[in-house]
């Protein structure tokens, strides 16, 4: 768990899928005073909904950081804003059912945001994703949840993971923050080495390169200036 120092931290948190429902990740960044980001984590959802992957972000985020200590959550989702913020409590008084009476979508898991906020303050606020000059731990966290869908696998702060590469719905005038190295572990979470690595995998999930043709699942992707792709495709 992160132990802030400070007397409130200020976090963003985003979730990612590539369908929706299709190939899912979601992600977390917390920031120094500054608000450079210095921790984050991002992990993947398998074929999930972009709801899911939203609030599971939360979640992981809630989970992560001192609920002693005042938090701040930006988001660009407004259905899980609104979901842990004005639907939640009518929700609990009829048993888990919506006014409809139908079951709560995603329940285990505003089950469990309910839990974790409980006797904690948490002020949360909406940014709008992928604008010019947006939040920069938006941005972050939004390329962090977007890669960890495309690649189908774990990164953060702590694993010593580059930071995500940009996001190709983001504007190029946009510039995305960057985290700070040396976070617990010793991590270089800081380096942008490795932002365009010459490393080739295999694609876990079809997908779309940036230059418009598909790729398929087994195919060997790369990663680019502003995504995973054809290796051909990367620049420099």
């Amino acid at each position: 768990m992160i132990e802030a120092m400070r007397e409130r931290v200020v976090a963003a948190c985003d979730g990612a899928s590539k369908g929706n429902p299709g190939p899912a990740g979601w992600a977390w960044v917390v920031a120094d005073d500054s608000e450079t980001p210095t921790q984050w984590e991002a992990g993947p959802l398998g074929r999930a909904t972009n709801n899911v992957a939203e609030l599971t972000a939360l979640e992981r985020l809630l989970t992560a950081t001192d609920p002693e200590v005042p938090l701040e959550v930006r988001m660009d989702s407004q259905y899980a804003m609104k979901a842990v913020t004005t639907w939640l409590p009518g929700w609990k008084r009829n048993g888990w059912k919506t006014a409809a009476g139908k079951p709560v979508a995603n329940q285990d898991l505003v089950v469990r945001i309910d839990e974790l906020l409980g006797g904690r303050q948490v002020d949360f606020r909406y940014v709008p994703a992928h604008q010019v000059d947006g939040d920069p731990l938006n941005d972050f966290a939004d390329r962090a949840a977007s890669q960890a869908a495309v690649v189908q696998e774990a990164a953060g702060s702590e694993l010593g993971s580059p930071v995500p590469p940009p996001s190709p719905d983001t504007p190029r005038a946009s510039r995305p923050a960057r985290a700070k190295s040396g976070g617990r572990g010793g991590g270089s979470a800081g380096s942008a080495k490795g932002a365009s690595s010459s490393r080739t995998i295999k694609a876990k999930f079809p997908g779309r390169c940036l230059c418009g043709r598909p790729y398929a699942a087994g195919e060997p992707i790369a990663k680019n200036d502003q995504g995973w792709g054809h290796p051909e495709c990367r620049t420099a």
